[in-house]
């Protein structure tokens, strides 16, 4: 029997190496620090603690959503060694062709849709913003495996043509369409429960709400965690990124694999869009410049690795929490928008760092 019989079946078979409890931890507990710190940081500055509020910290669930659902997609790349920097320009993409979508087919006139427009409408918009998205996708995967090409290169195209194409598409302008459910869906609109607070530094008070987004959000983590963890996909897509030449001679198919995972990263982009088309409750090409370096950051800082093999859905999470938290706290403290992409920058540098000790201990 040869050495390809006898490995093809384990990979199949058996489960992909699961990340150090660290990778979890790591993240966990620099995002408590993140929070505990802020909160000291607001009360010194400004004498409250809304920073803990729960209303907040519910607010920046909501923000979380778009890097969040990048995270996701970008997770599976990773693994796989490698690398999507289109994702900030598919998420401008995907947003203008949901607002041209229910723009295009509504009722001339109308401010709000109604009717069965109200319904039917938003779904085609999602619908189109995520087949964009995966469109987009399937072709950097596509053209990956086919040119032979670094995914850096081909990513990196791919960004500056879909920025472009967003531009043409919204004719240089933003893309206003009728109110739909779609703003509701993504913006905190689901009730916990109220409070009335006050003590000290703490006055907390209002309704305390979520959005359906967040929740959609977590079925789609638990949803791709399955599928990496519990499939032969998912642990191809490990085998891949450990060794791809390895994966190669145990019979992977590698490029069917490789295409798999950026179409679904590109449809998960897509989602990402629509998202942040509800959010702003318009279709703006120039909306997530640069969202692709936090969404990478993301995925780094929950234990992902640029050498693939390695990476965990809830810890990119983790990371997209933790890089929510640094803006929120940056604009709790009244610091400016260059301070807070300082800190954005900083938190890079610093994730990449750690990534690079951490193969280096690991090798």
């Amino acid at each position: 029997m040869s050495q390809t019989d006898t490995e093809a079946p384990l990979l199949s078979d058996q489960p992909p190496a699961q990340p150090r409890i660290m990778n979890i931890l790591g993240p966990m507990l620099g995002l408590i620090l993140v929070i505990f710190a802020g909160g000291i940081a607001e009360y010194f500055k400004e004498g409250t603690l809304n920073y803990w509020s729960p209303q907040n910290q519910c607010l920046i669930l909501t923000q979380t959503v778009t890097v969040a659902l990048g995270a996701i997609g970008m997770t599976m790349v990773i693994i796989s060694a490698g690398i999507d920097l289109s994702a900030g320009s598919l998420i401008a993409l995907s947003a203008c062709a949901a607002a041209y979508v229910i723009r295009g087919l509504a009722t001339p006139g109308v401010s709000t849709l109604a009717g069965s427009e109200a319904v039917w409408l938003p779904l085609l918009g999602v619908a189109g913003g995520v087949v964009v998205g995966w469109m987009a996708g399937a072709t950097n995967g596509l053209l990956i495996t086919r040119l032979k090409l670094a995914p850096f290169i081909i990513t990196l195209g791919m960004m500056t043509f879909a920025r472009g194409l967003a531009k043409g598409v919204a004719n240089m302008q933003r893309i206003d369409a009728p109110m739909n459910w779609i703003s509701q869906f993504t913006n905190a609109n689901l009730s916990l429960f109220r409070l009335d607070v006050t003590w000290g530094p703490i006055s907390w008070y209002g309704p305390v709400a979520i959005s359906a987004a967040v929740l959609v959000t977590i079925v789609l983590a638990v949803v791709a965690w399955l599928v990496l963890s519990r499939t032969r996909f998912g642990r191809h897509v490990f085998a891949i990124g450990s060794n791809e030449d390895c994966a190669r001679l145990c019979g992977v198919r590698v490029e069917y694999v490789k295409w798999g995972v950026y179409a679904i990263a590109g449809a998960l982009f897509g989602l990402a869009g629509v998202v942040d088309f509800g959010r702003l409750s318009v279709g703006d090409p120039t909306t997530a410049i640069g969202k692709e370096l936090d969404i990478i950051a993301a995925v780094i800082i929950g234990g992902g690795s640029f050498n693939g093999g390695v990476g965990n859905v809830f810890g990119s999470l983790i990371g997209a929490l933790l890089m929510a938290h640094l803006r929120n706290l940056c604009v709790h403290l009244g610091l400016p928008n260059y301070v807070q992409e300082m800190v954005v920058g900083a938190v890079i540098i610093v994730a990449v760092t750690v990534d690079k000790v951490r193969q280096g201990k690991q090798e």
